[in-house]
């Protein structure tokens, strides 16, 4: 297995923000499935247990994948699609996986 990259954490907004953010996220989560072969996974969600958190997780076939993925146009529109949002606080690592197994 090639080093696959994963992409985890999470983004806290204003509470009055976050409903917003997360339509935009859906919006640029299915062109991102749809559009990059590199993508394995894409998913932002709401935590049920903080009004202001959307929780963060991506997988990648590669880092040059992730990296493409930073430069599409569907981020650069999102990206000022969501610039006017009041964003609190963010924790997103990157994960480089060597080896993977089927849970049991």
């Amino acid at each position: 297995m090639a080093e696959q990259i994963i992409v985890a954490g999470w983004m806290d907004y204003e509470p009055a923000d976050r409903d917003t953010m997360l339509g935009h996220l859906v919006e640029v989560g299915r062109r991102t499935r749809e559009e990059e072969p590199g993508c394995l996974d894409y998913a932002m969600t709401a935590d049920p247990s903080d009004e202001r958190r959307i929780r963060v997780y991506e997988r990648w076939v590669s880092q040059q994948a992730l990296d493409a993925h930073l430069t599409t146009a569907h981020i650069k529109d999102f990206r000022a699609a969501v610039a006017g949002l009041t964003r609190l606080g963010v924790s997103l690592e990157t994960f480089g996986v060597t080896a993977a197994r089927a849970m049991r």
